[in-house]
C-alpha cells in the first residue's frame, strides 16, 4: 500500500484539511438563497425599520426627553437597526434548514465531502452577508434622513457582525431541532423575540428596577444592541469592551453546539 493510500484508509481527504471549493460553493448557496428574493429579505426589512421608526417618533418621540444625553430618535436608532439584523441573522440560516430538511433534500447538503466546520462556516456565510448587508442600508437610510451617522463605525461593523454569528449560530440550531414549521414558529416567537425586544432595544436599562436590570445584563443580545448603540452614537449603558467579551463567549458557544450537531448528523440523519 502507498503512503497516499494509507493516508487515506485513515481518513485524510484527497483535497487536503479544508474544503475550500466545497465551503465556497456553499457559502455562495446561501447568499444567493436570499439575494434571489432581495424584496423579502432585504427591502422588507428597511420597511419595517422605518415604520418602528415612525410610529415610536409619532407616538412618543415629541413628548418624550432626551435619554443618554440624545434625541429619544437617536437612542431609538440603533436598536431598531441591530434587532433587524439578527432577526434576518437568524431567519436566513434557520429557515434554510428547516425548509431542505421538510423538503427531504437536506441530503443534498449532508453527502458532499463537508465537514461540520465547513457546513457551519457556509451556512454562517450567508447570515452575515445578509446581516451585514440590512445593516449598511438601513444606516445609510438613517444618515440620509435623519443625519444620524456612525460615531464610530469600526465598533458599529464588529458588532454587526457578532450580531449576525451569534443569531445565525442560534438559527442553524434552531434550524436542526426543528422538524416542522410551527416548531420554528415556536422557538421564534417564544425564545427569539423576546431576547430581541427585551434588550433595551427601546429603553435604556438605567430605567429597569433591580431585578430586571440585572436579567436584562444576562441577555447576551442586550450587548449588541449596547455595543451597536455606543458605535453609532457614542454612548451605552455598559462598556463596550465587556459587551465584546460578553458576545464573543456567547457567540463561540453557540457555534461550538451547532459544529457539534452537524458533525454527528444530529436530527439530520434518518
Amino acid at each position: 500500500m502507498s503512503d497516499t493510500e494509507y493516508r487515506i484508509g485513515l481518513g485524510e481527504r484527497r483535497f487536503g484539511r479544508v474544503n475550500w471549493l466545497g465551503l465556497r460553493t456553499m457559502a455562495g448557496r446561501e447568499v444567493k438563497r436570499f439575494l434571489v428574493v432581495w424584496t423579502q429579505t432585504l427591502l422588507a426589512p428597511l420597511v419595517t425599520s422605518a415604520l418602528f421608526l415612525l410610529i415610536f417618533n409619532t407616538a412618543i418621540g415629541p413628548g418624550r426627553g432626551d435619554v443618554m444625553g440624545v434625541p429619544f430618535l437617536t437612542f431609538l436608532a440603533p436598536g431598531i437597526m441591530m434587532m433587524t439584523v439578527i432577526q434576518n441573522a437568524f431567519a436566513n440560516t434557520s429557515s434554510s434548514i428547516t425548509i431542505t430538511k421538510i423538503q427531504g433534500n437536506i441530503v443534498d447538503t449532508l453527502m458532499p465531502p463537508l465537514s461540520g466546520l465547513e457546513l457551519l462556516l457556509g451556512y454562517l456565510a450567508g447570515a452575515i452577508v445578509r446581516g451585514v448587508c440590512v445593516a449598511l442600508g438601513i444606516a445609510l437610510g438613517l444618515g440620509l434622513t435623519l443625519g444620524i451617522w456612525p460615531t464610530y463605525p469600526g465598533v458599529t461593523l464588529v458588532f454587526v457582525i457578532l450580531g449576525a454569528s451569534f443569531l445565525g449560530g442560534l438559527g442553524v440550531i434552531a434550524g436542526i431541532f426543528a422538524n416542522k414549521f410551527d416548531q420554528m414558529a415556536a422557538i421564534t416567537n417564544f425564545i427569539i423575540t423576546p431576547l430581541a425586544f427585551l434588550s433595551g432595544t427601546f429603553y435604556s436599562v438605567a430605567a429597569l428596577p433591580p431585578v430586571l436590570k440585572t436579567l436584562t445584563h444576562l441577555n447576551p443580545v442586550f450587548y449588541l444592541i449596547d455595543g451597536v448603540r455606543f458605535g453609532m452614537i457614542g454612548a451605552s449603558d455598559s462598556s463596550p469592551w465587556l459587551g465584546l467579551v460578553v458576545c464573543c463567549c456567547a457567540t463561540a458557544v453557540v457555534w461550538l453546539l451547532g459544529w457539534a450537531m452537524l458533525r454527528s448528523g444530529y436530527r439530520l440523519k434518518a
